[in-house]
């Protein structure tokens, strides 16, 4: 048991509810509250088109500019709303969030998860309560974590390297069709030559945006010809939560387009790299993690709530003997710290504190270990020896980097989880609200108290 901590099952009791305690005043204080508003657009778009008759991207919130911004596809798998009422709806997306969030714990910890024990789990529950991006996906009713576990099941497939990996591509290619950015998940499984995947994965994609096309016709028409170039149905690009590349341009004032492409394709050009070297070493947790973070740097709009994409990541820096670097990224991203700057992001603070989620995925994107596996045991191939070789006397054996977490002791885990803990700090003097996620309306000068919303 690590030092300092309750050795006592009294005394954890005692820690977890001091804990739960701070969280909660945290989460009523600091954060912003959504209102489910995101849900409410989804919500709103298919009572209109379901019930009244109207088209799917003609929907707006009342009282705001905001409508449905995803592909017709994510329309058509929300259908099921159209048999609910609205608290429902919200109480059923609520539980398959929380369903989500269960499966992407399983398939990063693996089997090894039973050794947290109810200590280490309930410690990593108040963690997550306090990260934001996951606050936000929960409170806007937004659709991330269902895509990051239909994502990393195909990890999990393909990190097998049983037959059961022929299925892989599946997840992706559905989570592709519903919103776009995790198309870059298929292009990861070509970088890693595995066609059949890949083929799999855009064949699904594909397969399930027809079915859209030929449910409505008209709606995939206007998505793909006009709603698709027009950034603005989602938000402006110079607004704080948008914590792209993107972003980072608009907030400095340039407007060029080609400063953006080739920030792209350099950022592009660095993931290539280093997702082959870490498939390479059948580290698919590693190759998934630096793809989430790519995704995020290069789509044109990353609100907060998108940043659950980096969870991945801090697996991956536990399980290769970093927890204290985890710890530390992980507190920044509960604080809120970036809304500091949604007045005025100008000046040296503005470029370093307004964007300092987008700097914290590029260093993710280009330090994160990767690829660090002895060759003869890489996840995924199978040994043509029924012999177990013994380990060498000056190599300690390493634990296959699979989508399973480094294996763990609940008092490891849970020196870990307190160690994340962050205070309010600054961002505590924040009032609650349901500001949303990407304004298109001038900058309310008490953020916290405007009605502004947006679906994204």
């Amino acid at each position: 048991m690590t030092p300092g901590l309750p050795r006592t099952d009294r005394g954890r009791l005692l820690l977890l509810l001091a804990l739960a305690t701070v969280v909660t005043v945290f989460t009523a204080t600091v954060p912003l509250l959504r209102d489910w508003f995101d849900l409410r657009v989804y919500y709103g778009s298919i009572d209109t088109w379901v019930h009244h008759g109207g088209r799917i991207y003609d929907y707006r919130v009342p009282g705001t500019t905001y409508g449905f911004t995803y592909p017709p596809f994510a329309a058509v798998a929300m259908l099921p709303m159209a048999l609910l009422d609205l608290r429902t709806a919200i109480a059923a997306a609520l539980l398959l969030n929380l369903a989500a969030l269960a499966v992407i714990l399983r398939l990063l910890t693996g089997p090894e998860r039973r050794r947290h024990g109810w200590y280490g789990w309930a410690l990593i529950a108040c963690l997550l309560a306090l990260f934001e991006p996951l606050r936000d996906t929960l409170s806007f009713g937004q659709v991330n974590l269902l895509l990051l576990a239909l994502v990393l099941t195909d990890a999990a497939l393909l990190a097998t390297g049983r037959r059961c990996g022929r299925w892989a591509g599946i997840g992706i290619g559905l989570a592709a069709a519903i919103k776009l950015t995790p198309a870059l998940f298929i292009g990861l499984l070509l970088v890693a030559r595995r066609w059949r995947a890949a083929a799999l994965a855009t064949a699904v994609a594909l397969g399930a945006t027809g079915l859209a096309a030929w449910v409505d016709a008209d709606a995939s028409r206007f998505y793909w010809t006009d709603a698709l170039w027009d950034t603005s149905r989602v938000g402006r690009l110079g607004y704080v939560s948008n914590q792209s590349v993107q972003g980072i341009l608009a907030r400095l004032g340039e407007p060029d387009r080609a400063v953006w492409a080739v920030a792209v394709l350099l950022i592009l050009g660095v993931w290539a790299v280093r997702v082959r070297r870490a498939v390479g070493a059948g580290d698919w947790t590693a190759a998934f993690a630096l793809t989430g973070l790519a995704a995020c740097l290069v789509s044109p709009i990353t609100w907060v709530h998108h940043l659950v994409w980096l969870l991945p990541s801090f697996a991956v820096l536990v399980r290769t003997g970093h927890p204290r670097v985890a710890g530390a990224l992980y507190a920044v991203l509960c604080t809120s710290v970036v809304w500091l700057w949604f007045d005025d992001a100008s000046g040296v603070d503005g470029f370093l504190g307004s964007n300092i989620y987008a700097w914290i995925t590029l260093g993710l994107l280009l330090w994160l270990p990767a690829g660090h596996l002895p060759s003869d045991r890489r996840t995924g191939t199978r040994s043509t020896s029924t012999t177990t070789a013994a380990p060498s006397p000056t190599a300690p054996t390493i634990s296959p980097a699979s989508v399973q977490a480094e294996a763990a002791s609940s008092g490891t885990a849970a020196a870990a989880a307190a160690g994340s803990v962050v205070a309010p700090g600054r961002a505590g003097a924040r009032r609650v609200s349901s500001e949303p996620t990407g304004s298109t309306l001038p900058a309310d000068r008490n953020p916290q108290s405007s009605s502004e919303r947006a679906s994204s």
